[in-house]
């Protein structure tokens, strides 16, 4: 799971393209990404995560609000909880996540929310 830092940040660098994959929700309006977390947070709550996508070393700074929880590792899907991407940087970050999952997003691959 991951870290978390003073203050409450936390940290989410995705390594690779098949983490990627499976922490981002398309399907969610303005898109949302999933965070694999030990931490619980209730729904609607705003929360601070610093986003380094695959092959950058560029750490984008996301506030949101959860839209999702999953509060244990259910098989291969980790606990953790999603955060919808909005304003200004969520929309950069939806922008370059799916630059980088182009041709992956309508796989029919498991997911870590679906």
């Amino acid at each position: 799971m991951l870290p978390t830092r003073a203050g409450g940040i936390i940290n989410y660098p995705i390594r690779d393209l098949q983490t990627l994959y499976s922490s981002y929700m398309p399907f969610v309006q303005g898109g949302a990404l999933f965070v694999p977390s030990n931490r619980t947070f209730p729904l609607g709550e705003e929360v601070f995560v610093v986003v380094t996508l695959p092959e950058s070393t560029e750490r984008t700074p996301l506030t949101g609000k959860v839209i999702w929880v999953t509060h244990r590792t259910q098989g291969t899907r980790p606990a953790g909880f999603a955060l919808q991407l909005a304003g200004e940087e969520g929309q950069k970050l939806k922008i370059l996540i799916e630059k980088a999952l182009a041709g992956l997003l309508n796989s029919d691959r498991p997911t870590y929310t679906l």
